[in-house]
């Protein structure tokens, strides 16, 4: 049987149902959100005349759902404008449109008996081909369905999402015992292709795999903290991004999660597994319950471990909670000399991790036994909730954000070591451990040259990981010789079929001279060797603009020749991607700032990440866009007028006043919608929502592109000229008088004005890229000449922060 997802129903319109709604919309899924109708009128529904009939009142719970996940901080829609895709109704009026949905997720309250009754409802609408699933965090799949009819059990499994589910990449799907395979393989697909997830397949056991492990680990370092007599800032400076976790480290995270959260999981763990050796570690401690009791359950009630208020001058400050006496307390930063020491440390991460653990001190004897405690603890559940270590290590990296997962880490340490430290701290060693060392294997994981293999505990021996061909892996690719060409700060490498990537890895993937150079050298080659060219990289970010430094220190010198040959050179690698022979489709993500944006607008196609930050943010350091940035803004926007428009006299006044607040008020977008909103990004081009597979979209992208490819023609563009400069000099007059912007503002933008009119000229006139590329780089060597533009970046260098006025 085949199945197709265009339309699915979620409910239960609370934060995760709303939530998870909003990022159907993202994958362009239309949706419903049903939930239940309100009991009773209040005496304000009652002044608004609303009555039991009205459907504003009975929508109510769906509609506030939805606004709320309008307002929600960080957004979970990548655009407002996704919202109308998003049906609201209720469960008593509209369950009939289930009818016609592909997929249904469940997210009501965690209550055997209420999910029981709604799908003794569901069953009896639902199509043949619709997948229903349940997103329960710890409701057994099997008691849920355990009155289903056989056809929809074949069709029924656990879809677990994890909050926020705009941005947390683990979705764990819990197979019933009856669900058919061709579903839990579409469902995989999909929700990796088309939700851009990380699935983990899951036993159904006990809050499955991520909670499970993630519970324990938490649970884990607040023993520790209370036995060794640590403060809650002291844990939190050790359990920190030193062992690989969130700069929240664990009571920031407990705090950002809620507390109440923290505590339902944990008390429905401890009743759930009466058999775990370590279940006691899962009861909640007495200063966590009265913390319950006393409603300060985190950052929702801005009190938690941590308490944010000021102080009798007003000044605002960060206290802690002492859990042994209950009251907040200032506190300073806590150092330890063996976290300190293993970040000094040469190497990557996993070398910091291996000298943290054979430290000396406090710290170190924290991170050796709630990092051996995990390891443990991690080892015996398997195959209770996972057949594979790669399961636990995907669900803890995905789910909780640790940077490598518990048998990752314990490769890091080192198998041996780690024994050898379980055993120094008598702790019991499982048996399967000991099975493998005896067996000569001392990692769970290996690569080969035909792969990564792994420890299997069932077989005794090493097992090749599936490889997934969507799954594009830079670092890999070098390590079998596929590198093209390479210098400090670019390399140029082979990604098969004819496609070759250019990958930045300058700090930041910053652009200096060496990117610059090879844009231009990956040009020459894949016009001569290649189908075609995709600009990407496995960075946090795609690239985050200028060298600062480098500008910087040109200026100090008054090297203005420097300078200039250096801002020229970019415009024309840019230009040298858009016009080469061959297509050229650029994939950012993450931040794509500055000239990381311009890099990212001149390739014939982008194909960003969903989760893509994009801005020409120049004038927060006084500057202007000087890479093509503002060129390529002016030709996106006048682009679409019709052929004989501008000659009989259409004013242009709308299309580039866009222009100029982007870059004037230095606009960002938070997604890659928001860019296309922008204009950063084409409305025409495709967005990829898993990272892992962006660079093979890109690459199809390309391979589409090249076999009917025309490099295109340079752009002529019609300009407003002076009227463009009045316009402007009239809305930053107002704007000054009202004290909304400074005079240096002003300057900056009446420059950028400068570039937008196209010179001196008359309204109508059409100029090449080439003036407007002069126009750019003579605007951004005058204000870079000025000592409030120095001081700006100075400011930005040494704080990473634009100077505010």
């Amino acid at each position: 049987m085949s199945y197709e997802i265009k339309k699915a129903a979620v409910l239960g319109a609370g934060v995760m149902g709303a939530t998870i709604a909003a990022h159907l919309t993202n994958a362009g899924v239309e949706c419903l959100l049903l939930d239940i109708i309100p009991f009773e009128l209040t005496d304000e529904d009652k002044k608004k005349g609303l009555t039991e009939e009205s459907p504003e009142w009975r929508n109510r719970f769906a509609a506030n759902g939805l606004n709320a996940a309008l307002k929600s901080k960080p957004a979970s829609f990548y655009s407002k404008q996704n919202a109308p895709m998003i049906t609201i109704g209720n469960f008593d009026d509209n369950l009939d449109w289930l009818a016609n949905v592909d997929w249904i997720i469940e997210v009501v309250i965690e209550n055997l008996k209420i999910k029981q009754d709604l799908f003794a409802r569901v069953e009896k609408i639902v199509g043949p081909n619709c997948i229903v699933t349940t997103n329960t965090s710890g409701i057994p799949i099997k008691d849920i369905s355990a009155n289903f009819g056989t056809s929809l059990k074949e069709r029924f499994l656990g879809t677990h999402f994890f909050n926020p589910p705009r941005y947390m990449k683990l979705l764990e799907i819990i197979p019933g015992e009856e669900t058919n395979k061709d579903v839990i393989e579409y469902m995989t697909r999909f929700c990796e292709d088309v939700l851009g997830k990380g699935v983990v397949i899951c036993k159904d056991v006990p809050n499955f795999i991520a909670n499970r492990i993630g519970v324990f680990d938490i649970s884990n370092a607040i023993h520790l903290m209370v036995d060794k007599g640590l403060t809650v800032p002291e844990l939190d400076a050790i359990i920190g991004k030193s062992v690989g976790r969130p700069g929240s480290s664990i009571f920031g995270t407990l705090d950002l999660v809620g507390l109440d959260t923290g505590y339902h999981v944990m008390n429905n763990l401890y009743d759930a597994v009466p058999d775990d050796e370590m279940r006691s570690y899962f009861e909640p401690s007495d200063f966590f319950k009265q913390m319950i009791e006393k409603k300060w359950l985190g950052n929702k009630t801005k009190q938690g471990f941590y308490k944010r208020t000021k102080d009798e001058k007003g000044k605002r400050i960060k206290l802690t909670l002492d859990y042994k006496t209950m009251e907040y307390v200032p506190f300073g930063k806590p150092k330890f000399a063996s976290v300190s020491d293993a970040g000094k440390k040469e190497g990557g991460f996993e070398v910091k991790i291996a000298a943290l653990f054979n430290g000396e001190d406090i710290a170190a004897e924290v991170v050796r036994e709630y990092l051996c405690r995990n390891f443990i603890y991690a080892a015996n559940r398997i195959p209770e909730i996972s057949d594979t270590i790669v399961g636990i290590d995907n669900a803890m990296k995905w789910g909780f954000n640790h940077r490598l997962g518990p048998f990752e880490t314990w490769d890091a340490i080192g198998v041996k070591e780690s024994v050898d430290a379980m055993k120094k701290l008598k702790l019991k060693v499982p048996k399967k451990i000991t099975d493998m060392l005896k067996a000569e294997c001392e990692s769970f994981y290996l690569k080969k040259d035909d792969g990564k293999y792994y420890y299997d505990f069932e077989t005794k021996g090493y097992v090749k990981l599936d490889e997934n061909p969507k799954i594009i892996l830079l670092p890999s690719l070098k390590e079998r010789q596929k590198v093209i060409k390479s210098n400090l700060g670019a390399s140029l490498l082979d990604i098969g079929d004819g496609i070759a990537c250019l990958e930045f890895h300058t700090k930041m993937n910053a652009v200096d001279g060496d990117v610059i150079s090879m844009i231009n050298d990956s040009c020459d080659i894949v016009e001569k060797d290649f189908l075609g060219l995709v600009v990407a990289n496995h960075g946090t970010n795609f690239s985050v603009g200028a060298n600062i430094f480098q500008v910087l220190v040109a200026i100090q010198r008054g090297d203005w020749d420097l300078l200039d040959n250096l801002v020229h050179d970019f415009q024309y690698a840019n230009m040298r991607m858009k016009y080469c022979a061959k297509p050229v489709v650029t994939a950012p993500a993450g931040m794509a700032l500055g000239g990381g944006c311009e890099m990212a607008m001149h390739g014939v196609k982008c194909q960003p990440c969903g989760e893509t930050y994009m801005g020409l943010v120049e004038v927060g350091v006084g500057v202007i866009p000087a890479g093509g940035g503002t060129k390529e803004l002016m030709v996106r926007v006048t682009e679409g007028i019709p052929d004989g428009a501008v000659e009989n006299g259409l004013n242009m006044q709308t299309y580039y006043q866009k222009v100029f607040e982007n870059i004037g008020m230095a606009k960002v977008a938070t997604s890659a919608m928001e860019a296309m909103e922008l204009g950063y990004i084409r409305k025409t081009d495709g967005i990829s929502l898993n990272r892992d597979q962006q660079i093979w979209d890109a690459k199809e992208v390309a391979l589409g592109l090249s076999r009917f490819y025309r490099k295109p023609k340079q752009a002529m563009i019609p300009v407003m000229g002076e009227n463009f400069k009045g316009m402007a000099e009239s809305i930053l007059y107002n704007m000054r008088h009202g004290n909304f912007v400074s005079d240096y503002d002003v300057h900056v933008a009446m420059k950028l004005a400068g570039i937008i009119s196209g010179g001196d000229c008359a309204e109508g006139t059409y100029v090449t890229e080439d003036l407007i590329l002069d126009l750019e780089r003579e605007a951004f060597l005058s204000l870079a000449g000025e000592s409030m533009s120095q001081d700006r970046i100075m400011h930005m260098l040494t704080t990473g922060k634009p100077l505010r006025n």
